[in-house]
């Protein structure tokens, strides 16, 4: 049981952008030289170039939203660069799930964490409160699960707050920006939604006509050492170890030639952090599977489990979906897809 990265791209109908003012009015759609590349579930942020003549600081300026109706693809305008060499204006900004990573969750005063209970979308809503004006909004629906004191981390990104949450229960975090009819104002919808499994009726694979690579590493760490506080004899170390299914234990199991170790320093951690921190990037080290490929007309979201299989090397990676890079140039639009996680 590897770690497994599975990339997909897809290439579909080109997505139509629109810019507002940054008090939300719309402004139309984004202009055709516009060359867009937008990264959600990494680093959540969105690069647009565009021609010097068509640059208006009312459309695409500082605070301006720009966002493809009905989808996740959006966000606020905080980064403008001006490129006199190409004669084109780079506009950057962070993306709706970015923003969701610039707010911390603090624990009440007097409290060591911030408990909630009650419906899961009503606590991604009590979460979410008024920290972005009426800009994010939680729709009423119940999802028909129930929270049970549910202790957020100390000081954890609002993002990480939100993904934790909902990974607990067996959802994903849906982020949309709707138009109301009758209104100029648009909105961004947060909640929490049941995932797709399209690994149990669709499975990728060269058959299909689809170029499929996979890659399968099994020269990964296999042995961490960590070490936390203290000094000299006194600092806490702790051995982490792969074990035969790809788990992570206290017991060594691959030993002489068979021996990967690698060291991770966490001077400031305590046992009990050094253990979970630790445990995560031995999960980033060991044996891992990629499977890359190249497919037509998907429509995936962050969450999502989709499959790849490749018959040459009899391999199978089934994955929920982490990462979209959208990328518009020369009126050609592409979706890339990356899914990464620890086999099952």
């Amino acid at each position: 049981m590897d770690n497994s990265t599975l990339e997909d791209t897809a290439t579909i109908s080109k997505i139509h952008f629109i810019t507002t003012k940054p008090t939300g009015e719309e402004c139309g759609e984004l202009c055709d030289s516009a060359e867009t590349d937008m990264d959600i579930g990494n680093t959540n942020d969105f690069e647009v170039a565009i021609a010097v003549s068509d640059y208006d600081t009312e459309r695409v300026g500082y605070g301006c939203r720009i966002f493809a109706p009905g989808t996740e693809y959006g966000g606020i305008i905080g980064d403008i660069e001006s490129i006199s060499g190409t004669r084109k204006v780079a506009l950057r900004g962070r993306t709706w799930r970015g923003m969701l990573e610039y707010k911390v969750v603090e624990p009440p005063a007097g409290q060591d964490h911030l408990t909630l209970s009650g419906e899961l979308n009503t606590v991604i809503r009590t979460l979410i409160g008024d920290r972005f004006g009426g800009l994010f909004v939680v729709p009423e629906a119940d999802t028909g699960i129930t929270v049970n004191n549910w202790r957020v981390d100390r000081y954890a990104t609002l993002y990480d707050a939100l993904q934790k949450l909902v990974d607990n229960y067996g959802c994903r975090l849906q982020i949309c920006y709707v138009q109301p009819e009758g209104l100029e104002y648009g909105y961004v919808t947060v909640q929490a939604v049941p995932i797709v499994d399209y690994s149990e009726r669709l499975e990728y694979s060269q058959e299909e006509g689809i170029y499929v690579t996979v890659r399968d590493c099994r020269n990964g760490v296999n042995h961490l050492v960590c070490v936390g506080e203290g000094e000299k004899q006194d600092r806490v170390v702790l051995h982490l170890y792969v074990q035969k299914n790809g788990t992570i234990g206290k017991k060594q199991y691959y030993i002489g030639l068979n021996e990967i170790s690698a060291v991770y320093n966490y001077s400031s951690a305590e046992a009990d952090k050094l253990e979970e921190d630790g445990t995560k990037r031995l999960k980033e080290l060991q044996n891992y599977k990629k499977c890359k490929m190249t497919i037509d007309n998907a429509d995936l979201e962050i969450g999502d489990i989709v499959a790849g299989y490749d018959a040459v090397t009899n391999t199978q990676v089934i994955k929920p979906v982490i990462q979209k890079v959208l990328k518009i140039q020369g009126g050609k639009t592409t979706i890339d897809y990356s899914v990464k996680g620890e086999d099952e």
